[in-house]
């Protein structure tokens, strides 16, 4: 049981910063997401850039999601990945971290701030930090893929 957490933590972290931001960075190219990839600003309570805060977190879901999708083999593997990844870390942004933070819970309701925080991916801005539902989708794959190279070595 410990090697999947350890690895999941490992290619959650890692896929944040390579699939999440990425994916990130195309949809702010694309204009459909007004806040950049690779943000530095230091965030509480240590002062570490917000994208390595938010890779400790997708470490975290990575750890999460591994052992609960690890039975599945084939594309089944891969698809509750990416479900897991674009669905449970929103819900939790949405009812979760954003009433915590003083944050409307999803989003207000707004259908603008609904699909603006999918887009953008939590802890990227003040509106859309509730529920990065296309980046996470991304950083699910990107956590499986990085899993079974794991498995494989």
């Amino acid at each position: 049981m410990t090697r999947p957490l350890l690895f999941g933590f490992i290619a959650g972290f890692i896929a944040t910063l390579v699939f999440h931001q990425l994916t990130l960075a195309l949809l702010h190219r694309m204009g459909l997401s007004p806040f950049a990839p690779y943000a530095m600003r230091p965030v509480p309570p240590f002062g570490v850039p917000a994208v390595i805060s938010l890779a400790f977190w997708g470490g975290v879901w990575g750890a999460i999601m591994i052992p609960v999708i690890e039975r599945w083999r084939g594309g089944t593997f891969y698809v509750a990945a990416v479900v897991f990844g674009a669905v449970l870390p929103t819900l939790v942004a949405w009812f979760v971290a954003a009433p915590l933070k003083g944050q409307p819970m999803a989003g207000g309701w707004k259908l603008q701030a609904m699909m603006i925080g999918p887009i953008v991916g939590h802890g990227m801005a003040k509106l859309g930090r509730h529920s990065p539902t296309i980046v996470n989708a991304a950083w699910g794959l990107g956590t499986a893929l990085i899993y079974r190279l794991f498995r494989r070595s």
